[in-house]
């Protein structure tokens, strides 16, 4: 006999698997996870997208030759974080009558470090503090194949997640090197089966879902070169325990600093199986879920990605960065683009407008599982994920824009 379900959701199902930090769209990585022997966890996850940053004055002295070139003479006590940005103000200087004697001054030259600057960090006593503001939306084409003995009312539709979200990052350097952090993100989302022939399934959640410590050591940084290391432990609530470690290098010339960047993540599942899913009520009025499994009798993955970015002094008060990033994260992999722009009109505030988007995802066509849980037939429901076809994706898509308003005190 037939097994006949009705499709009268409401959603609960994640946002499919974006970059972080960056962290990475957003850097965010996220997804649902479950045991397939009991019922879909359905919260959202998203990882580090943390910036560094600094501020200060130094005094150097500079050689004026015939009141034309300065000649860096100099080093301050302590290093840039990235090459300074100078007003090109000209030095007041006294000539003498002769063209062969070269006059040396002193002046104050403002160095500022930009709070958006990728390879932040407070300084020996110092807090920083990045809330970030953003939306995220992800959205993939369905196209479902039920095994033998199912039958569905609508087997087209479109995944789509829209999310608010509100992360904090709050830092406090123990030395001039090292410093730790505490995060937590409180998110509003939005979860949409939108059927070709069948009324749409909806469904919203929000809570605080996930929270975080870490550490970050800046163990190079002169005149060249600038290199960090960090380390987070993050849980996602209902999802997964994550454990993040990320290294970033860099080259300072002229206003920019060029960087690399490899980060990696080890994802401890609640569940044996993650992917997105939903749960509601049949037509007569019984529970069931649907849950589409990214993976399943999985308990644990590793993400791994790499990339290359540049931050730029555009003018005193305006920064420019662009990154991109090349990830795999276990079951796909993705290509994504991120700009930001800042403007830092003080020494402790800044603003960061970003956006970031995926530009190419191998989760284009792939053939996924899905199960469903609480089979109607007539009077009788069947309780336990049963395996109940196929899932054909595409068209998968990411994207996140956000403003982050950035202090250091």
């Amino acid at each position: 006999m037939k097994k006949q379900m009705s499709f009268v959701f409401g959603a609960i199902a994640m946002l499919g698997m974006s970059s972080a930090m960056a962290a990475t769209n957003i850097g965010a990585r996220a997804a649902s996870s479950a045991d397939l022997t009991g019922g879909p966890a359905t919260r959202d996850t998203a990882n580090v997208n943390y910036e560094k940053y600094q501020t200060r004055t130094t005094t150097r002295t500079y050689d004026v030759v015939e009141d034309s070139n300065l000649y860096y003479t100099a080093p301050s006590q302590r290093s840039a974080m990235y090459k300074q940005y100078d007003s090109a103000r000209t030095p007041n200087t006294m000539r003498t009558v002769t063209t062969t004697r070269s006059e040396t001054v002193r002046r104050e030259a403002r160095r500022k470090y930009y709070l958006a600057h990728p390879f932040f960090q407070p300084l020996k006593g110092k807090f920083g503090s990045v809330t970030d503001l953003s939306y995220a939306t992800n959205s993939y084409d369905i196209s479902l194949t039920p095994v033998e003995g199912f039958s569905l009312s609508d087997t087209d539709a479109k995944w789509n997640t829209d999310q608010i979200r509100i992360k904090e990052d709050f830092s406090y350097g123990i030395t001039d090197k090292i410093a730790v952090i505490g995060m937590a993100q409180f998110d509003s989302s939005d979860y949409k089966f939108d059927w070709k022939n069948s009324p749409d399934d909806k469904m919203d959640d929000s809570g605080l879902n996930m929270y975080g410590i870490g550490a970050q050591w800046r163990f190079v940084d002169n005149e060249e070169w600038i290199a960090t290391a960090s380390a987070y432990f993050q849980h996602q609530k209902d999802i997964a325990n994550s454990f993040i470690l990320d290294l970033k290098g860099g080259y300072k010339v002229a206003r920019s600093t060029i960087y690399g960047l490899l980060r990696g993540w080890y994802v401890d599942f609640d569940g044996s199986s993650y992917g997105n899913g939903v749960s509601g009520k049949t037509a007569g009025g019984y529970d069931t879920a649907l849950f589409v499994a990214y993976k399943t009798d999985v308990n644990d993955a590793f993400y791994i990605e790499g990339g290359l970015g540049v931050f730029s002094v555009l003018d005193e008060d305006w920064t420019l960065n662009i990154e991109g990033v090349f990830g795999d994260y276990d079951w796909h992999n993705q290509a994504s683009l991120k700009a930001a722009i800042g403007w830092q009109p003080n020494s402790w505030f800044a603003l960061n407008l970003y956006a970031k988007a995926a530009i190419y995802d191998s989760a284009d066509d792939k053939t996924l599982g899905f199960w469903w849980n609480g089979v109607e037939e007539g009077d009788i429901v069947t309780y336990g994920w049963q395996h109940a076809g196929n899932a054909k994706i595409d068209n998968y898509s990411e994207t996140t824009i956000g403003i982050q308003a950035i202090f250091q005190f």
